[in-house]
């Protein structure tokens, strides 16, 4: 199989890199110094739950020079897309399957009307029908460890589903690409509940941890913070009941288990301290957009949004 992956961080170098050792064809777009690093060396994945390995890979800043494709995985943060739709458009009128990996609201959420926050003007949702899109949720940690070299941790579980639900050729294939490269993906028939599930927990761990300049465990080891984080949780779980995604939601379960992983940085937190821009629309702007159709009050969610876009204005 022929696949590329754009956004080759700690996520996406990390499926690349797996992929490529099974024996895939793989691709990605990167850019900068770590372009450069892999280009020269390859990824090399320092440690994760494949143990360390380096794979070889073919790169390059811009996917229209690296030929055609029978999957892509868009692996970059969903607010990157403005930037990447010039070479994205190359795939519109082919037949690769587009396999999103982002934290958020997914483009193809949401298309009638398409959401400004995720999708203005559904310039993205145009390009590529439901029928080619495998829908994934990640329940995988990642970081660039330094240029080329990939850290992952926490599990190896990848969800994968159609966008309209069940299962299609699409994800069949897809998942047994990535059974071979010992990425364990799981075929689950309501991948909207699911993605909605996670954005739940994001909701909650991404802005309070970039708020409070805190991993995971020290979040939730203090009372105080943990009240706050499970506060947001409760809004967007009640923007899902409405939006008929999902039931009740057991909070104090998802907060366990967020604590019992390992005590890592949220990509939020991780972008705050890097400088670069907070993927706060796709996560927390587009929650508040969509509670605004459905009538729920989001004032806490509101106000992490605005605080959160005030720091990353400073």
């Amino acid at each position: 199989m022929r696949i590329a992956v754009v956004g080759a961080g700690g996520i996406g170098g990390f499926v690349a890199a797996a992929l490529a050792r099974a024996g895939a064809d793989v691709a990605v777009v990167a850019r900068g110094a770590h372009l450069d690093a892999i280009r020269t060396h390859g990824i090399t994945v320092l440690r994760s739950d494949l143990g360390a390995f380096t794979a070889r890979v073919r790169a390059s800043s811009d996917l229209r020079e690296l030929g055609g494709f029978d999957a892509v995985f868009l692996a970059f943060k969903a607010h990157q897309w403005p930037e990447l739709v010039p070479q994205l458009r190359s795939l519109a009128s082919g037949n690769a399957t587009i396999v999103t990996l982002q934290n958020g609201v997914p483009f193809w959420f949401v298309r009638t009307p398409p959401l400004r926050s995720v999708d203005p003007g559904g310039a993205i949702g145009t390009l590529f029908p439901d029928e080619r899109i495998v829908a994934t949720v990640v329940h995988v940690s990642g970081h660039i460890a330094e240029p080329g070299k990939i850290h992952q941790s926490g599990g190896m579980r990848y969800v994968l589903g159609a966008p309209n639900g069940g299962t299609s050729t699409r994800v069949e294939a897809l998942a047994a690409a990535m059974r071979a490269a010992e990425l364990t993906p799981e075929i689950d028939p309501n991948i909207r509940a699911t993605v909605w599930l996670k954005l739940v927990n994001n909701c909650g761990l991404n802005p309070v941890s970039a708020l409070h300049r805190m991993t995971i465990h020290q979040m939730l080891s203090r009372p105080d913070v943990r009240s706050e984080v499970r506060a947001l949780m409760e809004e967007a779980a009640a923007v899902g009941r409405a939006l008929g995604l999902v039931g009740e939601v057991d909070l104090e379960a998802r907060l366990q288990l967020a604590a019992r992983l390992s005590d890592v940085r949220t990509s939020m937190l991780q972008d705050l301290e890097a400088g670069r821009p907070l993927e706060l629309d796709p996560i927390v702007g587009a929650v508040i957009e969509l509670a605004e159709r459905v009538n729920v009050e989001v004032p806490r969610l509101r106000g992490a949004y605005a605080r959160l876009r005030e720091s990353a204005m400073a």
